[in-house]
Parts: structure tokens; C-alpha cells; sequence
């Protein structure tokens, strides 16, 4: 015969030795990240002022700033979210609500998720040998933004198909009892209502891509640059402009990887600039995740349930 108390009991202590575990790890994570961040100020915070953010890299670590490393980010990011969303959801869209369930989807769901692990590196070779070689597109932003784009595609896809999933089965079937097609389905009843989700998905697609180096390094992103590209506006007709698409770029990643690359001295203090450019790397991030989160807030209260 069971001792129901006698299970309940060890059920207990297991859940408690759970919980402590969780929150010692939890723990280990937080207290390790405000060291480093504690850290990165206490080296970097000093120089940051608006010099630092409106100069141009220098061979003196006085006068070097990151003004071309954070427009060159700005960018950059723009590019890459004008490409991966909109392929990212349509494809997601496609694959949980037109395509057959048969062997050649359930292979490209295997390889998506795959996709979504694969080192940033791959990319960076594939876009050399594709885009630089083949295209002959060359180090631009325009071939950085693709490189990016297919980096976090499958982050949005995946996001974009859970979001999907997450929708109740009977809001479709309301729709379709009442006469809606398929398309007026997913238009006015699952993105509205999926927004959220997809969002939730591009913010953290945004957050790993603002942070790679090796895919823009393998491309040939420069490590010196000394001037800004064409503005995106522009105040003439058609107002919009895109030869800096096809400009040369450095991005904060790569600014802080070359000042770490040099000697650490007093008299040479780039070390201390690195620190600094990865304190505005950190604020930018969270700027931009600020940003989308206020979108995201005000897409889900406008949905009415």
C-alpha cells in the first residue's frame, strides 16, 4: 500500500531542492552580469561624453570617438529588419497556415530550427562567397544588412509560427463560419492578434544581431573608417535616398574589437575606449528593445479579445 504522505512529502522536497537550485543559478547569471557591466563602468564611463560620440576614430586614443561605429550600427539594423521581418513572417505564415503538412515541410521545419544554431561565422562565409564574390556587391551595408538578416531569419520565422500557434483555434473557426477567406483570416483576425508575439521574437532577432562581429568581420567591414554614409533623407526630391546602401561601414563590435587589439598602456589608453563604446553598444540595445516593447505594447492593446 502507498504512503500518500510519505510521497507527498519527498514531492515536496524535491520541488524545494528545485526552486533553491534554480534560484542559486539565477543568481550565479545576475551577479556575474552586474560584475561585468560594474566593470565595463568603472573603466568606460568616464569617457563617455559628447566628443566621444561625435568623432571619428583616431590614432590617438584622446581624440577617438565612435561616431562612424554607432551610425554605422544604426544603419546597419535598418537594413536588417527590412529584410528579416517581412520574409520572416511571411514565410512563418506560410508554413503554419497554407502549406501542407507532408515530408518536404516537416524538412524545412527541421531546418529552420537547425538554421536558427548555426555559428554567425557560416553566414559570414556564405556571404563572402555569395554576395562579395559571385554579386560582386562588395563590403557594404547593403551586403552586412543580408548577411544579418539571414542570421536572425530563423529566429523570426520560429517566433512568428509559436505566435500563430498560440492563437485559439476558435477565433479561426468564427471567421470562417461567418464567410472569410483564408487570406482575411490571417489579415484581420492571427497577424493582429500574433503581433505581439512577432514582436517579442524581432526584439530578441534585433538584440543578437546589433551584437555580431564575426559574419561583418568575414565580410570585410572596416576597422577604421573616417566618414559617415549618404544620409537616408534627404530634403530634395524623391526625399529618399539609397547610395548608402552601397557604402563602406564599421559597426560598434568591430570598433571595440580593434581598441582591444592594442597594447594597454597609459599613454596609449584605448582599452578604456573599448570599455566606453561597449557601454553605448548596451544602451543603444536597450534603447532599441525600449522602443520595440512600446510598439509591441501598443499593437496588443489595441487587440480587443
Amino acid at each position: 500500500m502507498i504512503d500518500t504522505r510519505r510521497l507527498i512529502a519527498k514531492r515536496k522536497r524535491q520541488d524545494l531542492v528545485f526552486n533553491v537550485l534554480g534560484i542559486i543559478c539565477t543568481l550565479i547569471g545576475i551577479v556575474t552580469l552586474v560584475a561585468l557591466l560594474l566593470d565595463l563602468a568603472a573603466s568606460g564611463l568616464g569617457r563617455i561624453d559628447w566628443q566621444f560620440l561625435s568623432s571619428f576614430p583616431s590614432r590617438k586614443a584622446v581624440n577617438a570617438g565612435v561616431l562612424s561605429a554607432w551610425v554605422g550600427s544604426l544603419l546597419l539594423m535598418l537594413v536588417t529588419i527590412t529584410l528579416a521581418v517581412p520574409l520572416g513572417v511571411a514565410a512563418g505564415v506560410y508554413l503554419e497556415e497554407y502549406s501542407r503538412k507532408n515530408w518536404l515541410t516537416t524538412v524545412i521545419e527541421i531546418n529552420i530550427a537547425n538554421l536558427a544554431g548555426v555559428p554567425s561565422i557560416i553566414y559570414g562565409l556564405m556571404a563572402l562567397g555569395l554576395l562579395v564574390y559571385q554579386f560582386h556587391l562588395g563590403q557594404t551595408l547593403l551586403v552586412g544588412g543580408i548577411t544579418l538578416a539571414f542570421l536572425v531569419l530563423p529566429i523570426v520565422i520560429v517566433a512568428t509560427r509559436e505566435a500563430l500557434r498560440a492563437i485559439p483555434t476558435g477565433i479561426r473557426e468564427a471567421a470562417y463560419a461567418l464567410g472569410a477567406t483564408r487570406w482575411q483570416v490571417i489579415k484581420d483576425h492571427l497577424l493582429p492578434y500574433s503581433a505581439g508575439g512577432i514582436a517579442t521574437g524581432t526584439i530578441i532577432a534585433m538584440s543578437r544581431a546589433i551584437g555580431e562581429t564575426a559574419p561583418l568581420v568575414t565580410i570585410g567591414a572596416l576597422t577604421f573608417i573616417a566618414f559617415l554614409p549618404d544620409a537616408p533623407v534627404q530634403s530634395q526630391f524623391p526625399f529618399v535616398n539609397f547610395k548608402w546602401l552601397n557604402s563602406p561601414f564599421t559597426v560598434l563590435p568591430i570598433q571595440m574589437f580593434n581598441w582591444v587589439d592594442r597594447p594597454n598602456n597609459p599613454e596609449n589608453d584605448f582599452h578604456r575606449n573599448a570599455a566606453a563604446a561597449g557601454l553605448v553598444l548596451i544602451l543603444m540595445t536597450l534603447s532599441l528593445n525600449a522602443v520595440a516593447i512600446v510598439i509591441r505594447y501598443r499593437l496588443r492593446k489595441k487587440i480587443k479579445w
